[in-house]
């Protein structure tokens, strides 16, 4: 399918799922995965699932005997979580309250890449550990600020020449100590941060430039006044301008991007 037809055959969410859960989003999610070592006999639950790679790499990893839910506020991709792994159960939800009633609770929870974007942090953390059993684990990763991308602050400049300055909210949260101080304030124990870094590659690195122009652009007050169609217009034209920065961090055909993240962990 080429890039064209891709974006006129299917939702911006099945795009996301489609082109960047496997090489950006999977890496790290096997990484949080791998650092909350769940289980066979855990009850997970994924906040702010998006398309729920998480909760699939805890399924992969636990077998299908496992309780795993996903939660997350948008129901767009809730469906698209369900198309691709029925197995889990998927609810819709908010973090600062998780559709969790008093009779249950879990043993492991996972928040990747969602923290940053939620408006009360604190409320969401210590929502977070209202869910949790006593000795209940949690591990949240948020990517590191701009500063540490310098890939992504490259192709940010591009398409604020055409939407103006944005803050980037999902580089908004990368302050390490910030997010191991939310963790002790909310009452949970042995708080520590480890920062993570991964080399992203992409076979098509224009594709990677418009839907992250995409991104920029509906992050921007212009943006959010424009219609779909010119939203989609615009991010190519930004594409196109992105052609040096892609071509400067492409190998051997391959579109390398170095993203860097922070991952917490602690327990109840």
């Amino acid at each position: 399918m080429s890039e064209a037809q891709l974006f006129v055959a299917t939702t911006f969410t099945e795009i996301y799922e489609r082109v960047l859960v496997g090489p950006l989003f999977r890496p790290f999610a096997e990484q949080l995965v791998s650092r909350i070592a769940p289980n066979r006999g855990d009850r997970v639950i994924d906040v702010a699932c998006g398309t729920g790679i998480v909760a699939r790499v805890a399924r992969e990893r636990l077998g299908p005997e496992a309780r795993i839910v996903g939660v997350d506020v948008a129901p767009a991709m809730l469906a698209v979580a369900r198309s691709v792994d029925p197995t889990i159960e998927w609810r819709e939800g908010n973090a600062i309250a998780l559709p969790v009633n008093g009779a249950e609770d879990f043993t492991v929870l996972t928040c990747h890449q969602g923290l940053q974007f939620m408006p009360d942090k604190p409320a969401a953390i210590r929502e977070m550990r209202r869910v949790l059993a006593p000795g209940g684990r949690l591990a949240i990763a948020t990517w590191r600020s701009l500063e540490d991308i310098p890939g992504v602050v490259e192709l940010n400049a591009v398409a604020e020449r055409h939407v103006g300055p944005i803050i980037d909210s999902r580089h908004s949260f990368g302050d390490a100590n910030g997010l191991r101080n939310l963790l002790v304030d909310a009452g949970f124990s042995d708080a520590n941060v480890a920062t993570i870094e991964h080399d992203v590659q992409f076979t098509d690195g224009a594709l990677f430039a418009r839907l992250n122009a995409m991104a920029v652009i509906g992050m921007s007050e212009k943006g959010k006044a424009m219609t779909e169609s010119e939203r989609g217009e615009l991010a190519l034209r930004i594409a196109a301008e992105s052609q040096d920065v892609i071509a400067k961090a492409t190998k051997n055909g391959v579109f390398l991007l170095p993203l860097t993240t922070n991952i917490a962990s602690a327990h109840v």
